[in-house]
């Protein structure tokens, strides 16, 4: 089976094919700066080890979408759409009308839809991907994959906020938090890793990247993660200033006569790591500090220590937990945040072996001591893959 997952954002298109198979990867692609007057589309056959690049102006997804797959047969990794046996699409939102993937028909875009309030930049492009998926392949199984379904089992107490009922009854305002096919995939591949059920298994994800969250996961099922109603609640970020103080909100509009619109995109893109050290680059950030930067050793430490709290506010939920798991840009390949992060955790037996957490290796593993009762792991997250197992799950599903 061959399944092709696809990642439609509001400027960019990701999508990788893959033979289901073995699991490996066909081929891999980027369309960026759709509705720029220069567009970037590329590709890269896994097996030719080929590039093919196309620089012009693509101003919507429709013809993002065409030109993909003009790259699937230029690049010889298809010789006819009709070789997909499915399509998997992305998406960031399904609140709580959706508790696992679903195959995409007018009822269930419509209900897409009706979410955008919720996510309005991403559940649009995730549709415009679908719409004109479907547009040139009616036939093939589209399915939709949504971020929120792994939080879904979250119980009330976690999910609810303390307002009143009226706007969780009327709007939907409560936590449904994100990333939740990287918790999962990684959690999974955690559990395989150390030896253990997974349905037996329980850990704190940390899916620690530009954008960032922690779920705490107690026998294979989420019982609470830092997203909220929005990707804007939890941890500090690249450029996302995460928990504040709410009373911040009316202050500034009041004092600095800022319009909530302003401060509404000054807490999504201008705060974080951005707004404290000038740049929401780790690795920027962590050379201004060895140059002497003040600012940067600020913006790593709050980055840090809003990492180690809610550590311990879910391993208090948790009771006890079997591993710790990093993953995404930053928990995935920046060995000193991560051994900032566990430093000072000993109590809770967690010790890292800092020459393992220092080893270049682009594998999952565990790097931890040997004697220490919680795992450290180090997991490559592969969401593109975790879409492609729930596509192909629920193609076989709907056959059956």
């Amino acid at each position: 089976m061959k399944i092709l997952v696809i990642n439609s954002g509001s400027s960019s298109i990701k999508f990788k094919l893959f033979d289901m198979s073995d699991e490996s990867v066909i081929c891999k692609g980027l369309i960026e700066k759709i509705g720029e007057s220069i567009s970037k589309a590329k590709i890269t056959n896994n097996k030719t080890k080929q590039d093919f690049e196309i620089n012009e102006a693509i101003p919507n997804h429709r013809l993002g979408i065409d030109i993909m797959n003009d790259l699937l047969y230029k690049s010889k990794s298809l010789q006819n759409l009709s070789e997909i046996d499915g399509v998997g699409h992305r998406v960031v939102q399904g609140a709580d009308l959706f508790d696992d993937a679903t195959l995409i028909d007018d009822e269930v875009m419509q209900k897409i839809e009706n979410l955008i309030p919720l996510a309005p930049l991403h559940n649009t492009a995730n549709l415009a991907g679908m719409k004109e998926t479907l547009r040139v392949s009616p036939q093939t199984p589209n399915v939709a994959v949504f971020d929120t379904v792994f939080h879904q089992t979250m119980p009330k107490s976690a999910y609810m906020y303390p307002l009143p009922l009226e706007y969780y009854e009327k709007y939907k305002v409560r936590k449904y938090g994100a990333h939740g096919t990287s918790h999962q995939f990684v959690a999974k591949k955690g559990a395989e890793i150390i030896g253990k059920d997974y349905n037996e298994f329980s850990c704190i994800t940390l899916h620690i990247g530009s954008g960032a969250s922690i779920a705490a996961i107690k026998n294979g099922k989420c019982i609470d993660t830092t997203m909220g109603l929005t990707p804007l609640e939890g941890l500090m970020m690249g450029t996302r200033c995460g928990n504040i103080d709410p009373s911040i909100v009316p202050f500034l509009m009041k004092n600095a006569g800022l319009s909530f619109e302003e401060i509404d995109n000054i807490m999504n893109k201008k705060s974080g790591l951005l707004a404290i050290g000038g740049t929401n680059d780790m690795r920027e950030i962590e050379a201004k500090m060895d140059a002497g930067d003040e600012m940067a050793k600020l913006a790593f430490d709050m980055f840090v220590l809003r990492i180690k709290k809610y550590i311990g506010a879910y391993i208090a939920v948790l009771g006890k937990i079997d591993a710790i798991i990093f993953t995404a840009g930053i928990g995935e390949n920046d060995a000193r945040v991560r051994e900032a992060v566990c430093s000072g955790l000993e109590i809770f037996g967690i010790r890292m072996d800092k020459d393992k957490n220092a080893a270049c290796k682009d594998e999952a593993r565990w790097v931890g001591l040997p004697e220490t009762k919680v795992r450290i792991i180090i997991v490559p997250t592969d969401e593109e893959l975790a879409i492609a197992r729930d596509t192909q799950r629920i193609i076989q599903k709907a056959i059956k």
